[in-house]
């Protein structure tokens, strides 16, 4: 199983610049650049799943309280 490494503002944030992202890819160009909305589609569900896997490799974790 794997543990959130994504704080909550930052999960608020990635969502956010993800869909708008993707959307903005979609609808601006003539024809969708896929490469763009598949990384806002991805950025968006890091946010969504609150794990990111290039956060797990540099070895980031949430601090906990004691």
């Amino acid at each position: 199983m794997f543990s959130l490494n994504v704080p909550v503002t930052e999960r608020v944030i990635r969502v956010l610049l993800g869909l708008g992202l993707a959307a903005y890819a979609w609808i601006a160009a003539a024809q969708p650049n896929l490469v763009f909305v598949a990384t806002g589609v991805c950025i968006a569900l890091t946010g969504l799943v609150g794990f990111c896997p290039a956060c797990a490799l540099v070895g980031r974790r949430l601090k906990t309280r004691p």
